[in-house]
C-alpha cells in the first residue's frame, strides 16, 4: 500500500473529524448562549417591573435594596440601574468596580426602546450584558443592565475542542490500523493470489490456492479467480494429456474426449438421467446451507455427458434443505460454482420412500439379485409404493422432455425397473437405456419375485439394457425367455417383444484414472508418501509394519465377516505376523433402517472386538474398525498407505473398490486380493483371486501378498493399472451413449426365429463358464 494512500487517508480523516467537531462545538456554543440569554432576559424583566415603580418619585434606597437581593444568583456578575442621562442610580459593587463608563448595551436599549445584549471582555473576564429600558408612562427614563459571567462558556468550548482533537487523533490511529489490517487481509492475499496465478500461468504443478475466510471481503472474488485459473489449468492439463496420448498412440478416454464424443454423437440433443441419488444435495448447517457432493463414480461418469448436452438429471431430493434451493418447478442449475445442466428434484413422502426404497428395492430386489443367502422380503404394500414412485418419476421425466425431439434417456439401477415402459408408451421416439448396476441372477432365482413379469416387461421398454458383465446379460435373456412371450436373438443378445427391440449389452463400469504427478524427483515422491503413511498411522493409532485395508458399506453382500474370519485364520496359521500386520476395515453404516443391516453392523463390531481380545495387546490391535463415513480423500490416503486391499464380496456386479485401489497406487505397489464373485475379477486378472467362503484361501492370499517378490508385485500392479487406465469410467459412459445414439440409424428390426435348443444350451454354458 503506497505512502500517498496512507497520507490521503490521514488527511481525509483529520478534515472530516475537525469539520464535524467545528459544527458540533458551534451548536453547543449556541445552545449555551441561548440559555444564558434566556436567564438574562428573565432577570431583567422581573427587575424592570419592580424598579419602574420606584423611579418617580426616585427611591434610590429601595432600588439598591432590590439589587442587593439578586446579586448572589449563579454566574451573575453584577446589576446596575441608570437614568436617562446615563448616570448610575444604583449598582452592585462588582459592577461598579469593573465599569466606569456607560456600557454600549445600555445606550442601545435606551435609544431603541428595547432589550439589547452583547458579549464583552472586561478586565480579563468574558461577560454577557443585557439591558432593558425603564419607563414612566410612555417615556424612557432609564435602563437596567445585568451582566453574567460567560467564562464557563469559553471553558466548555475549550474542553470540547480538546475532546475533538483527541477524537480525531484516535480516528487517525484507527484508520491506520484499518489500513494495516487491509494490507494484511486483502493486499497480501491479493499479492499471493497474483503469485499463485503466475505459477499456474507458467505451468507445472497446481500450487495450493490462497486460503481466505468465508466472510472475507474479497473471498467471493478470490474464489472465482481460483476457479477460473483452475479451469484454465485443467484445460491445459487436458490438452497436454491429449497430446501425450496422441504422441504415444494411446486411446485413453478423458472427460474432454467424452464431452466431445457425446456432443458429436447427439448433435447437441439433451440427455436426461434418472437416478435415486442426486449429484448435489443441500443440507442445513446451523443457519447456513451446505452443498454436499456424494462420492459417486456415477456422477464422475455422467457429469461430462450432461455438461456437453445441457441435460437434465432427475433424482430424489433427499437433502433437508433441498426444497429451499429449487425454483417453482423444483429445478436448479448445477454445478453450483459453474452451472451447466439442470437438476430436477422429485419429492417423496416417508411412506413412499419406506416402501419403494427400503422395502421393495432393498429388502426385495437387492437380496434377490445377490447370491448372499439373505431371504428377499416381498410385500404387496411395498410393490404398490414401488409402482407409484416409478409413475411419479415417469411423470417428472415426461414433463422435462416436453419439446425435445428424439430425447436420450439414461435410467440408473434397479429402483426404476418399470420406468422404461412407462416412458416409452408415451414417448416412443425417445431413446431409452437402463443400466442395472447389480448382478442379475439365474432364471430360477429371479422367479422368486411375485412380480417378475411386470419387472421384465418394464425393463423391456428400454431400447438398451446394460449390465456389468456378459454373464448377467445371459441370465437376463434366459429369465425373459422363461417368463415372457418374446423372441430372443441370442447371437445378438436382443429381445423382441410387442414390436420393440431391446438390446442387452455388457458395459463394465469403472473409475476415474489419474496419472501420477510428473513434478518432483522420485526420491522426493517416495519420501512424501512415507511421511503421509506415517502420519496416517499416527492418526489411526496403529503401530505396525504391514497394513491391509478393506473399504465397504456395511452390507451382507460385501463379505465383511468372511474377510475378518480370513484375517483371524491368517494369524492362527502364521503367528509370526502378530504385531507386524494390522487390518483396517472402513465400514460405513448403510440402510440402518433395515433390521438385517443393523444386525450385521453389530456382528461386525462384535467379531472385531473378539479377534482383538484374542490376539491384541495394550499397544497393538490386529483389526481397526472405522465404522463411520469417510471422505474420498481419506479413503485414497488409506489406499496409498496399505500394502494390500481385500475385496471379498459374496456377489457383486462389479465392485469399484478394487479399481479405486488400483487407480490410487501411482507408486505401482500394493497387492489386490479379490473375490472371484465380483465383476472386477473378470478384468483385474493380476489380483490374487480368492473364494470368500474359503477362509484358508483368504489367509493364504494374505501370506502370499506379504511375501510376494517386489518385482512381481510391481508387474501385477502395472498390468492392472493399464487395464483401469484404458477401461476407465469415461469409456464406460462414452460406449453406452454411443450405442444408444446409434440405435436410430440401424435398419428396422426383422423377425428372428428362436435358436435351436443346442444354441441356447451353448449360450447358457458359456455364461456358466464365465
Amino acid at each position: 500500500m503506497s505512502l500517498r494512500i496512507v497520507l490521503l487517508a490521514v488527511v481525509a480523516t483529520a478534515v472530516a473529524g475537525f469539520s464535524f467537531a467545528y459544527f458540533q462545538t458551534r451548536a453547543q456554543q449556541r445552545a449555551l448562549g441561548n440559555e444564558l440569554q434566556g436567564r438574562a432576559e428573565a432577570l431583567s424583566g422581573s427587575l424592570q417591573d419592580r424598579i419602574e415603580s420606584d423611579l418617580k418619585p426616585l427611591n434610590q434606597a429601595a432600588i439598591s435594596k432590590i439589587l442587593l437581593q439578586v446579586q448572589n444568583r449563579e454566574n451573575l456578575h453584577g446589576v446596575a440601574v441608570f437614568d436617562d442621562q446615563g448616570g448610575a442610580i444604583a449598582q452592585t459593587p462588582s459592577f461598579a468596580a469593573q465599569w466606569n463608563h456607560l456600557p454600549p448595551a445600555v445606550i442601545q436599549a435606551t435609544a431603541e426602546n428595547g432589550g439589547r445584549g452583547q458579549y464583552l471582555h472586561s478586565a480579563g473576564d468574558y461577560l454577557y450584558m443585557y439591558a432593558v429600558p425603564l419607563h414612566h408612562g410612555p417615556s424612557v427614563v432609564g435602563a437596567i443592565a445585568v451582566a453574567f459571567d460567560a467564562n464557563y462558556i469559553r471553558a466548555d468550548m475549550s474542553r470540547a475542542w480538546r475532546v475533538a482533537f483527541w477524537n480525531v487523533f484516535t480516528e487517525i490511529i484507527i484508520v491506520l490500523l484499518i489500513l494495516a489490517a487491509i494490507r494484511a487481509s486483502v493486499a497480501r492475499p491479493l499479492a499471493r493470489t497474483a503469485q499463485w496465478m503466475r505459477e499456474l500461468r507458467r505451468g507445472g504443478a497446481v500450487p495450493p490456492p490462497v486460503p481466505l475466510p468465508k466472510d472475507d471481503l474479497l473471498a467471493p472474488l478470490a474464489e472465482e479467480t481460483q476457479r477460473l485459473m483452475q479451469t484454465l489449468h485443467a484445460a491445459r492439463a487436458a490438452a497436454h494429456r491429449e497430446a501425450r496420448l496422441r504422441d504415444s498412440g494411446l486411446s485413453e478416454w478423458t472427460p474432454e474426449r467424452l464431452r466431445v464424443h457425446v456432443y458429436n454423437k447427439l448433435q447437441g440433443s439433451p440427455v436426461f438421467v434418472v437416478s435415486n441419488r442426486e449429484p448435489y444435495s443441500h443440507v442445513r448447517n446451523g443457519k447456513s446451507v451446505d452443498v454436499v457432493v456424494p462420492a459417486s463414480g456415477l456422477v464422475t461418469a455422467l457429469e461430462p455427458v450432461l455438461r456437453a448436452t445441457n441435460g437434465t438429471w432427475i433424482a430424489h431430493g433427499s437433502g433437508d434443505a433441498d426444497r429451499r434451493t429449487v425454483d417453482a418447478n423444483d429445478r436448479l442449475r448445477v454445478p453450483p460454482d459453474d452451472p451447466q445442466y439442470t437438476l430436477r428434484r422429485v419429492w417423496l413422502s416417508d411412506e413412499e420412500n419406506d416402501g419403494y426404497y427400503y422395502g421393495f428395492a432393498n429388502e426385495g430386489l437387492w437380496p434377490l439379485c445377490h447370491i448372499a443367502h439373505t431371504r428377499p422380503q416381498f410385500r404387496a404394500s411395498d410393490w404398490e409404493q414401488y409402482q407409484a414412485v416409478n409413475r411419479k418419476f415417469a411423470s417428472a421425466l415426461l414433463r422435462e422432455m416436453e419439446g425435445t425431439v428424439n430425447p436420450c434417456v439414461l435410467i440408473q439401477d434397479y429402483h426404476y425397473a418399470l420406468l422404461p415402459r412407462m416412458v416409452k408408451s408415451v414417448r416412443p421416439d425417445a431413446r431409452v437405456a437402463i443400466f442395472w448396476h447389480i448382478p442379475w441372477p439365474n432364471p430360477q432365482a429371479f422367479s422368486i419375485c411375485p412380480w417378475q413379469r411386470e419387472l421384465l416387461d418394464g425393463l423391456l421398454g428400454a431400447d438398451l439394457i446394460g449390465f456389468h458383465i456378459e454373464t448377467h446379460c445371459n441370465h437376463f435373456l434366459a429369465t425373459v425367455d422363461a417368463a415372457l412371450e418374446s423372441r430372443i436373438d441370442w447371437d445378438h443378445s436382443t429381445v423382441i417383444r410387442g414390436g420393440q427391440r431391446s438390446r442387452v449389452r455388457p458395459y463394465p463400469i469403472s473409475v476415474e484414472f489419474h496419472e501420477p504427478p510428473e513434478e518432483g524427483s522420485t526420491a522426493e515422491n517416495v519420501q512424501a508418501a512415507c511421511d503421509d503413511r506415517a502420519a496416517l498411522m499416527r492418526e489411526l493409532g496403529v503401530r505396525t509394519l504391514l497394513l491391509g485395508v478393506g473399504v465397504d458399506r456395511v452390507d451382507y453382500t460385501k463379505g465383511i465377516l468372511e474377510r475378518l474370519a480370513g484375517v483371524e485364520r491368517f494369524f492362527e496359521k502364521y503367528p509370526i505376523y502378530l504385531r507386524q500386520f494390522t487390518f483396517v476395515q472402513v465400514g460405513a453404516p448403510s440402510r440402518t433402517r433395515i433390521g438385517r443391516y443393523r444386525d450385521l453392523m453389530t456382528e461386525v463390531e462384535e467379531t472385531t472386538e473378539r479377534i482383538n481380545r484374542r490376539y491384541g495387546s495394550q499397544d497393538w490391535k490386529p483389526i481397526v474398525l472405522l465404522n463411520h463415513q469417510h471422505s474420498r480423500r481419506d479413503v485414497e490416503r488409506l489406499y496409498r498407505a496399505a500394502d494390500m486391499c481385500l475385496v471379498t464380496s459374496l456377489d457383486d456386479g462389479m465392485n469399484l473398490v478394487a479399481k479405486e485401489y488400483v487407480a490410487a497406487r501411482t507408486d505401482e505397489q500394493g497387492v489386490l486380493i479379490l473375490s472371484r464373485f465380483t465383476g472386477a475379477a473378470r478384468e483385474l486378472r493380476d489380483a490374487l483371486i480368492v473364494n470368500p467362503y474359503d477362509t484358508d484361501s483368504i489367509a493364504e492370499a494374505l501370506r502370499t501378498a506379504i511375501e510376494m517378490d517386489p518385482d512381481e508385485r510391481q508387474a501385477r500392479m502395472q498390468h492392472m493399472r493399464q487395464m483401469v487406465r484404458e477401461q476407465n469410467v469415461y469409456r464406460w459412459a462414452g460406449t453406452l451413449i454411443a450405442d444408444l445414439a446409434d440405435l436410430r440409424s440401424e435398419p428396422a428390426p426383422v423377425p428372428v426365429i428362436a435358436p435351436p435348443t443346442a444354441i441356447i444350451h451353448q449360450r447358457q454354458s458359456r455364461a456358466a463358464s464365465s
